[in-house]
């Protein structure tokens, strides 16, 4: 058994993308099992589990395995079934919208938003400031600087100045 762990908080990244999920493609064969706590730790969107990953492991003949929630019953996530794909459909979509109703939304607040987000912003583009010193000046970490600037950053990391 092989343990990849992704410490990605951020649902802007999808799945598929994510450095920890490229090493479980690498090790994946067909037969294989791909568990995970929680199914909203790997995607947080309807459209993600059923035509991203559900599709990723169809392709390579990967099992997925849900331990915790209301889908840890389920002993094959993506099992080619009418039965599976609307159970997930239902309840997936079920959670989303309890979440909703009560006025949580999926992931969390940015740290960096309204005023502050657009001060980061002009500081980065006017003025040339690094992340490091915008996280320090907004006390938040250089992951929600890096947040609050996506559009603005080359797709390659940069070390920090």
């Amino acid at each position: 058994m092989l343990l990849f762990e992704d410490p990605a908080t951020t649902s802007k990244i999808p799945a598929l993308e994510r450095p920890a999920f490229a090493k479980v493609a690498a090790a994946a064969h067909p037969g294989d099992v791909l568990t995970v706590s929680e199914l909203f730790r790997i995607c947080r969107d309807l459209v993600v589990i059923t035509n991203a990953v559900r599709d990723w492991c169809q392709a390579r003949g990967v099992a997925l395995r849900v331990l915790s929630g209301p889908l840890s019953n389920v002993h094959d996530l993506v099992a080619n079934e009418a039965t599976t794909a609307l159970l997930i459909n239902v309840i997936t979509a079920v959670g989303i919208a309890a979440a909703e109703a009560e006025g949580r939304h999926r992931g969390r607040p940015p740290a960096l938003d309204g005023a502050r987000r657009q001060e980061a912003r002009a500081a980065f583009q006017d003025q040339g400031t690094s992340v490091a010193a915008l996280a320090r000046t907004h006390g938040v970490s250089r992951a929600a600087v890096r947040t609050a600037l996506a559009d603005l950053l080359p797709h390659q990391a940069q070390p920090d100045q």
